[in-house]
């Protein structure tokens, strides 16, 4: 019973708590980025937890070849690049108005409108710039060469979330959330996007056999994602959401299969061979400046 209760209800649950608690946290005046914070260690733990109670596939569990990688990943882009992005971003914002007229621009996000519609008008912004930066790492040889990095692992477990060249992370929030920053967006409005973004993320790639029904069609959850890790163009080059589904639907690049969400093989594409996917994290940094190795 708890299997199939959590099978069903585990995605809703999560999003659900962290987003409670964030607004608990902002009725209450504590500190919402420490809020979002725990939120996501939370669901991370929740995620190592059921990979071993209820795994999508048994195989894919335990320390293989590919998690040295991601390990190394997860601390660079936790302990290195994302801070840099949260500090050096608002100083970009503030340097960019100096050198341009762009004094009314950061009037144009909503700021009097109730904060549940800026969240919502955030998250859609966000998710779209991120749906297109997705999209055309996939559909640019030399952006591939950076997203190859993601594709490379030939399992999927929760640490594969934190698989990126850090170049095309930085390239992710220029083209989602920067363009928000400089339009005005408040900081609590950001990490309001976080509370909703973050837990589906933490379960994205985790090997959890979840079976989320209608929640597919909302989130992109680990069930459509696994698609998108197919090493099939066909069916990768599908699911490009980041939380949401919304936008694959829209332009036509959603799949889901009902009760049978599993390619046949998880990882690069057979035209991608040249690619160092099981040499080292800095190995495959570099490739970026090599010959060509790699395409979508």
């Amino acid at each position: 019973m708890l299997k199939q209760i959590t099978s069903r209800w585990l995605l809703l649950i999560v999003v659900t708590a962290s987003v409670s608690a964030f607004f608990l946290a902002l009725a209450k005046g504590w500190n919402l980025e420490l809020t979002v914070v725990v939120s996501t260690l939370a669901t991370l733990a929740i995620a190592f937890l059921f990979e071993r109670v209820i795994p999508h596939s048994s195989q894919w569990n335990g320390f293989g070849p590919d998690s040295r990688t991601d390990l190394v990943s997860a601390a660079v882009l936790v302990g290195l690049v994302d801070p840099l992005l949260k500090y050096l971003a608002p100083i970009a914002v503030v340097a960019l108005y100096r050198v341009a007229p762009w004094e009314s621009a950061i009037e144009l996000f909503p700021t009097q409108a109730p904060f549940v519609v800026q969240l919502i008008l955030a998250t859609l912004l966000i998710e779209l710039g991120r749906y297109w930066a997705h999209r055309w790492h996939h559909i640019h040889p030399y952006l591939w060469r950076l997203h190859a990095l993601h594709h490379g692992s030939e399992r999927l477990y929760a640490l594969n979330n934190f698989r990126f060249h850090p170049l095309n992370y930085v390239i992710n929030f220029a083209m989602s959330v920067f363009p928000l920053m400089l339009l005005g967006m408040p900081g609590d409005v950001l990490l309001s996007y976080l509370a909703v973004s973050q837990p589906v993320l933490m379960l994205q790639h985790a090997n959890i056999d979840l079976r989320s029904g209608w929640l597919n069609y909302v989130f992109s959850t680990n069930e459509v994602h696994r698609w998108h890790h197919s090493s099939r163009p066909v069916e990768a080059n599908r699911n490009y959401g980041n939380a949401l589904i919304l936008w694959d639907i829209l332009f036509g690049t959603f799949k889901y299969v009902p009760g049978a969400n599993r390619p046949k093989r998880i990882g690069l594409f057979s035209d991608s061979l040249g690619y160092p996917a099981h040499k080292s994290y800095l190995m495959q940094l570099l490739t970026m400046f090599g010959p060509s190795c790699c395409r979508a």
